[in-house]
Order: structure tokens, then C-alpha cells, then sequence
């Protein structure tokens, strides 16, 4: 390893003021809903910034599976079961515009 490379590894630093606990909750068919709990410092629960939930899927494509991952903006596990496919919905429709944009591009 160069100097300039362990220079650069030495520097990496998590950021202690965005910590979040992960948990993952499946029905172990469709898919999975990422729960990402703020956390202070001491792993305590920072009631100051908001959960974030985010669902995960898959599509299956001649090519294999293609795995979903969409935010879902809820304030409760419940509400994010809810959203649950209407975030899956929207995930697909960006991939397949993002997909259009690099084939114009190519």
C-alpha cells in the first residue's frame, strides 16, 4: 500500500452525530422494510431526528433478480407496511427511467 493510500485510509472517520440502529422486519415472501432508528453517541434512541423506514423487494428479469429499494416516508411501522407497495411502485418506475436515460446516453 502507497503512502498516499494509507494517508487516505487513516483519514476515513464515522460521523458520530448520524449514527442509526438497523433493523429488519420480512414477511419472508415479498420483500423487507428497513427501519434505521437515530442513536446518540451511547446507542440510546436520539428522539431529535425522525426514523427512517425503506422497502426493499425484488423483480424478476430474464436476466435474474433485480432487487427494489425505496424510501418510504411514514411515522410508524404500521404506516410503512401500508406504503409498503405504492414505494415498491415508484422504486421500479425510477429504475426503469433511469435505465431509458443510460440507453439514450449509450
Amino acid at each position: 500500500m502507497s503512502g498516499m493510500e494509507k494517508m487516505a485510509l487513516d483519514q476515513i472517520q464515522v460521523d458520530k452525530t448520524n449514527l442509526y440502529r438497523e433493523e429488519s422486519i420480512t414477511d419472508l415472501k415479498v420483500g423487507s422494510i428497513q427501519i434505521l432508528t437515530p442513536v446518540t453517541i451511547d446507542g440510546e434512541p436520539d428522539p431529535l431526528r425522525p426514523v427512517i423506514y425503506t422497502g426493499n423487494s425484488q423483480i424478476m428479469s430474464g436476466a435474474g433478480p433485480i432487487p427494489i429499494h425505496a424510501p418510504i416516508e411514514a411515522a410508524s411501522l404500521s404506516e410503512a407496511l401500508g406504503k409498503f407497495p405504492e414505494a415498491i411502485r415508484q422504486g421500479v418506475e425510477r429504475m426503469v427511467e433511469e435505465a431509458r436515460e443510460m440507453q439514450k446516453e449509450a
